[in-house]
């Protein structure tokens, strides 16, 4: 399968030398690399370049113009891989708190569903044992809370690690997803859900990034929190739609 791993950027000029070299290691001889990098002022979109002119044709950078968001990234990286003609698209998170090997796995689990999920919140899924208390429950309640508002069959709906078919993704309404934080991860996961697609949860562990800074903020954490229901008002259109599958 001709998979296209799309990686947003924000200065991670720490983890990209490396997370290149594990994402090339892995048995896919078709595995392609899109870096989306928002300008970053610590050069990783340089580094990325320098990187990419090394891989023979297999990684390419999207630059933009400044820091505009995870969920523009995502979308415009989306496009691009599937301009580039990627049987599948992987989306996951620059700084190792997603298992790169783990994409094998993810691989093997989307010959029987639309969309493969690294998931944190199933059997076999951990997180990291440094996170505090307080943190572990942010991110289990904030799974809880998108779950039950929206009713979608999945355990790990704010997962950032996901293998998605061509076909789904350009079904997707991609052109009305407007969520720029983890929220984005929700409202794709949503839609997928009213248009009735199969997904499929791999346990993951989730560890803490190894350098850099998170990127999580109160603005973030506030918009999913009000964001959440306003998918429901967004979305009406497609709520009658067969739901998607868990498993």
């Amino acid at each position: 399968m001709n998979i296209t791993v799309v990686i947003p950027t924000y200065n991670e000029a720490e983890n990209l030398p490396v997370l290149t070299e594990r994402l090339f290691s892995l048995p896919i001889p078709d595995l392609s690399l899109l870096i989306v990098d928002d300008n970053s002022p610590d050069g990783s979109g340089e580094i990325a370049e320098h990187l990419a002119a090394r891989c023979g044709g297999r990684m390419f950078v999207l630059h933009r113009s400044g820091k505009l968001g995870l969920g523009s990234a995502y979308i415009q990286g989306f496009e691009r891989a599937l301009n580039l003609g990627a049987e599948a698209v992987c989306q996951m998170d620059a700084d190792f708190s997603h298992p790169p090997e783990k994409i094998v796995e993810l691989a093997d689990a989307l010959q029987s569903c639309d969309v493969a999920l690294g998931s944190r919140y199933v059997p076999g899924g951990s997180l990291d044992e440094r996170w505090p208390f307080w943190r572990r429950g942010l991110s289990a309640f904030g799974n809880l809370y998108a779950r039950t508002i929206l009713g979608i069959p999945v355990r790990d709906v704010t997962g950032g690690f996901r293998l998605w078919r061509r076909e789904t993704l350009k079904r997707l309404p991609l052109e009305r997803v407007r969520s720029n934080g983890y929220i984005f991860q929700v409202e794709m996961m949503y839609t997928a859900h009213l248009l009735g697609f199969r997904a499929r949860e791999i346990p993951i562990h989730f560890a803490d990034r190894r350098w850099g800074q998170s990127k999580m903020s109160l603005r973030i954490q506030l918009e999913a929190a009000y964001r959440t229901w306003l998918l429901l008002w967004l979305y009406r259109d497609l709520r009658r739609k067969r739901p998607l599958t868990g498993a």
